[in-house]
């Protein structure tokens, strides 16, 4: 029986994202050993520097230095902490079915019905400027650690509410602490949230073939065409970005938005495209919304 090491954060979600493609590999082919490797990185290290000055590939860099020499054969991911360029030698194998990609808060009250100077915590300025926009009279705070921790720190009164990825709750079976599920309009997604995916080497042709049969094309094309959006607005950049790809049948529609971290301006916009051609609609969308003058937004976002 041939050993295959996964690699994982080692949290709690990360390990049962880890778990849950172990046992679809195992119902596709029970003749590997597979064997679960915690591997701790930096982003998992740091509890204090925010999140945007942590680097793109702070939840990653690790698992795929373990990949490249050769200590895992693959790696599993939360989508959303992947930058959108890979490594040299490294490739994305499957998106396994994606989850609910909506942001979710939990707090005593809905969003709407919180007294203006209410306390929110969160650690993305994605999120931020999008409270900022929906509902200017209440305050953000910063907000690190694990789930556990961050929800214990609202049950303390550190903070009113809390806003989460709904996948990350649904996925540890606390979707009892949801109080309302953010509407689209308003809060969109990070591109990638809600989607585990498996990374591996490019060479290595047996590990492609078995873990490729675990991806969901429909989740694939949508998740292709929000980092393609993303990537083509600079990818890196610390500028609140956001995208949603909706997949139904042979279309696929893209909403996409940029904001400005100190104006709290939002801009979006959305495009509609052939889910064969994922790329090429997040491509289009991107360069729609620099058109609209997204660049001065992203360029705030770096101080220039």
């Amino acid at each position: 029986m041939k050993r295959l090491f996964i690699g994982s954060r080692g949290s709690r979600l990360a390990l049962l994202q880890a778990q849950a493609v172990m046992a679809k590999i195992n119902a596709l082919d029970s003749k590997y050993d597979l064997v679960l490797c915690k591997i701790a990185t930096s982003g998992d290290k740091d509890k204090r520097t925010q999140l945007v000055n942590l680097g793109t590939a702070a939840f990653v860099k690790e698992l795929e230095e373990a990949l490249l020499d050769g200590r895992i054969d693959i790696a599993v991911h939360s989508l959303k902490d992947m930058p959108t360029r890979l490594p040299d030698g490294l490739c994305l194998t499957a998106v396994t079915e994606r989850a609910d990609p909506r942001d979710t808060l939990t707090s005593r009250a809905c969003l709407a019905d919180l007294p203006d100077g209410s306390t929110i915590a969160t650690g993305s300025l994605r999120r931020e400027v999008q409270l900022a926009s929906f509902r200017p009279g209440l305050r953000t705070c910063n907000i690190r650690g694990n789930i556990e921790t961050r929800l214990r720190k609202v049950n303390d009164g550190q903070a009113d509410g809390l806003i989460m990825a709904a996948a990350a709750l649904i996925r540890l079976g606390w979707q009892d602490r949801i109080r309302e599920y953010l509407p689209l309009e308003h809060f969109l997604p990070a591109a990638g949230q809600g989607a585990i995916v498996i990374e591996a080497r490019d060479g290595d042709r047996d590990i492609i073939r078995l873990t490729s049969r675990l991806n969901d094309i429909e989740s694939w094309q949508a998740v292709t065409a929000e980092r393609a959006f993303l990537h083509a607005l600079g990818g890196g950049c610390r500028a609140p970005i956001a995208a949603l790809g909706t997949v139904s049948g042979e279309i696929l529609k893209l909403e996409g938005m940029v904001a400005g971290i100190s104006s709290k301006r939002v801009m979006r916009n959305s495009i509609v495209g052939r889910a064969s051609e994922a790329t090429e609609t997040g491509e289009l969308l991107a360069a729609q919304v620099l058109d609209m003058g997204a660049a001065s937004l992203i360029a705030e976002a770096s101080g220039k």
